[in-house]
């Protein structure tokens, strides 16, 4: 079975421009494919880089030192797809984000991984981490 039939990816998205760097090509329940790349486990994507196997595997395993991660790559937007449901962490886990006047966004990851590609296409730094399970 090919890997890009809509059986294995429900959600695939319409061709992204993948000239403006890393696109997500399709998303299943616990799983991402990145060009021809299958991630079977939390990461976080930009334009330029993939950060593979991102610590936490859920929501509720997220830590303050996840946020202050994301700070490092000096993205303008971060966006946190927390799984199949929205879910907004405490507050003091992603206050390192406010303080250093990062903007976020706490969305599904299927949400997240839609909204990403959009603004990766359009150049702007921006960053996703992406929670698979849940």
């Amino acid at each position: 079975m090919n890997d890009r039939n809509c059986y294995r990816w429900p959600m695939k998205f319409s061709p992204a421009d993948s000239t403006s760097g890393y696109v997500i090509h399709g998303y299943g329940e616990k799983e991402l494919l990145i060009g021809e790349t299958r991630y079977t486990r939390s990461l976080i994507i930009m334009p330029d880089k993939i950060i593979p196997e991102w610590r936490p595997q859920s929501p509720d395993q997220l830590q303050a030192e996840d946020f202050e991660l994301l700070i490092e790559y000096g993205v303008d937007l971060i966006i946190l797809g927390t799984g199949q449901r929205q879910m907004f962490p405490s507050p003091a886990l992603y206050r390192s984000l406010i303080d250093a006047g990062t903007g976020f966004e706490f969305m599904t990851t299927p949400a997240a991984c839609r909204t990403y590609n959009v603004l990766a296409s359009e150049g702007r730094p921006v960053a996703a981490a992406l929670i698979l399970g849940n």
